[in-house]
């Protein structure tokens, strides 16, 4: 393998580390946007109901 073999390679992987983080970030990060929260109401039946104590 030559100098500029080496140096090519060095600067590609350079590049992907430095690009690909990135990348996906956006990705997930658009992917993340679209999706819609559903709402979970949390809703209590028997609100008379005892709370047993185990003391």
């Amino acid at each position: 393998m030559s100098l500029i073999d080496g140096l090519f390679l060095t600067l590609l992987n350079t590049v992907a580390c430095l690009a690909l983080p990135k990348l996906v970030s956006v990705i997930l990060s658009a992917k993340n946007e679209n999706a819609v929260p559903s709402p979970s109401a949390v809703t209590s039946q028997d609100s008379n109901s005892e709370i047993p104590s185990f003391s």
